[in-house]
Order: structure tokens, then C-alpha cells, then sequence
């Protein structure tokens, strides 16, 4: 893995955590499903527009519209649609923690269910994550979290899993922006159905609401996905997929700082083991260098 891929790595895992504060202010002020169906539309202008001056085409390959299809509505949709509605009752730093046990749901489906062999420290790091999860929501069972809010959280982390399966598709062939833009697209046509049917609109505008909008419509919203599937592109799958382990730190810090959500010992303590278990199974899939 070189330089390049590492920078990226950290920027994703930078990009992908923050996601969670900026959605904890939107949905402090806006309907959660409308919203995220307006920064879809943003995003997937922005994206189809920056795809179209590249020179790149809507001619994709029948297994990358059928990824993007499916890419746009587990994460887009569901995934994120899911932690949006939740963060209404629930902090931003629960719902980035059940996001971020996503790679040890990945591990556990191909283990568990497609019998994939899964090697003793892939093992031994599938018990470390889901023991951390563990601890961190007893805690927070403790101190009163929402439970419908934590179900969706749980929810849209199972969604996360199947996306994250799609991206290799998706993201091979070329005209990777047009891919972003149009799954962007897939997820605001099924928000705004579901924002139609169970929303009232009451908008609170004001320059938190606005610049949270901006922020996750253009850092998470396009810039990570970019970068997410350029970085699978060019080292896999398995080995991008590493830098999840970085997400439990960087989603926890920036809500304590941002936000003010106060951190507990049983919370540091719990971030460490989730993010030592997410290692452990990337690195035992990883195969060695010969």
C-alpha cells in the first residue's frame, strides 16, 4: 500500500465520521428524510456534472448500473435514511460506532453464512469488535438511549453490509464520478417517496443548518464516495476496507468536540476494542505478500 492509498484512507475515514455530526445538527432542524433527499439531488448534479466535464459517459456495464441500483439504495437510502430518522433520539456518536462495526458484519456474513474460512486472528477479532459494541450500548442501555433510534442504527448497518458488498462492481470499469452522481441520484428519488408519505415539512433556518447541509452535501455526500471507490480501485476491496478501523476514533472525537456528547471510560474503552477487532479481521483477510 503506498502513500497515495494511505492519504486516501485517512481522508475517508476523516470524511465518513463526520457525517454523523453534521446529520445530528441537520435533523436538529429540518425533517430528516426531505433533507437527505435534497442533498442526494445536490450531490448527484455536482457528481454527474464533474463525470460529464471528465469526458465519462452513462455507458455503463450492466453489472455496474445493477451495483449502483443496488449501492444507491442500501447505503443511500436505507443506511443513511435509517441513521437520519434515528439521530432525532439518538446521539451521533451510538449511531457512528454501529456504522462502524459494519466491516465485522461483512466478516461475520461470509464466515457464518457462505462458509468463508476466516482465519483465527479474523476470529479472535470478530469477538473483540462485537465485545466492544457490546459494551458500549450496555452502557448506553444504562444511562437511557433511545431503542427505536438504536434499532435503525442496527438497521441501517445491515444495510451498510450489502452496499458494501456491491462496491466492487460498481467501482470497476471506469467512470467512477458518473457511478457517484448516480447513485446519489437513486437515493433521492426513494427518500423523497418515503419524506412524501411520512414527513411534515418545518424547516428552522439558520447558519448551523446551512452550513451542516453544505458540509455533508459536498465532504461526505461526494468526496468520500469518490474517494471510496478510487481507493477500492486501487488497492481492493479487503484492504480499503481496513481503514474502517479508524472510524470508531474519529466519529466519537468529533461529536465530543462539536457537539459536547459527553464521553464516558466505558465509551474509550469500548472504541479501542471495536477498532482493535476491526484490525484484526481485515488483517487476517489480507493475503501475504510472496
Amino acid at each position: 500500500m503506498n502513500i497515495r492509498a494511505i492519504a486516501m484512507g485517512l481522508m475517508f475515514a476523516l470524511m465518513w465520521s463526520s457525517a454523523f455530526t453534521s446529520a445530528r445538527i441537520i435533523v436538529a432542524y429540518a425533517p430528516p428524510l426531505a433533507s437527505l433527499s435534497l442533498r442526494f439531488f445536490l450531490s448527484g448534479l455536482i457528481g454527474v456534472g464533474i463525470a460529464l466535464a471528465l469526458g465519462q459517459t452513462f455507458r455503463l456495464t450492466p453489472a455496474q448500473w445493477r451495483a449502483t441500483i443496488i449501492f444507491g439504495v442500501c447505503q443511500n437510502a436505507l443506511y443513511l435514511g435509517l441513521n437520519f430518522v434515528a439521530m432525532q433520539t439518538v446521539e451521533a456518536s451510538v449511531a457512528s460506532i454501529i456504522a462502524s462495526s459494519m466491516p465485522l458484519m461483512v466478516a461475520f456474513a461470509g464466515w457464518a453464512i457462505f462458509r468463508e474460512r476466516l482465519p483465527r486472528l479474523g476470529l479472535i477479532g470478530l469477538v473483540l469488535g462485537f465485545l466492544g459494541v457490546g459494551l458500549i450500548m450496555g452502557a448506553r442501555l444504562d444511562a437511557g438511549v433511545d431503542l427505536y433510534g438504536l434499532m435503525l442504527c442496527i438497521l441501517g448497518a445491515a444495510a451498510l453490509t450489502v452496499a458494501t458488498l456491491s462496491v466492487r462492481g460498481a467501482s470497476s470499469g471506469g467512470n467512477v464520478m458518473m457511478i457517484v452522481g448516480l447513485q446519489m441520484f437513486v437515493g433521492a428519488a426513494i427518500l423523497a417517496v418515503g419524506s412524501a408519505m411520512f414527513e411534515t415539512i418545518e424547516v428552522t433556518l439558520n447558519w448551523k443548518l446551512v452550513v451542516a447541509f453544505l458540509y455533508t452535501t459536498l465532504v461526505p455526500g461526494l468526496a468520500a464516495t469518490w474517494v471510496w471507490f478510487t481507493l477500492v480501485n486501487q488497492i481492493g476491496a479487503v484492504k480499503a476496507a481496513t481503514f474502517h478501523f479508524l472510524n470508531p476514533f474519529f466519529g466519537v472525537a468529533i461529536a465530543a468536540v462539536l457537539l459536547g456528547e459527553a464521553l464516558g471510560i466505558l465509551d474509550i474503552v469500548g472504541v479501542v476494542i471495536i477498532a482493535a477487532g476491526i484490525l484484526a479481521v481485515q488483517l487476517s483477510r489480507q493475503k501475504p505478500v510472496v
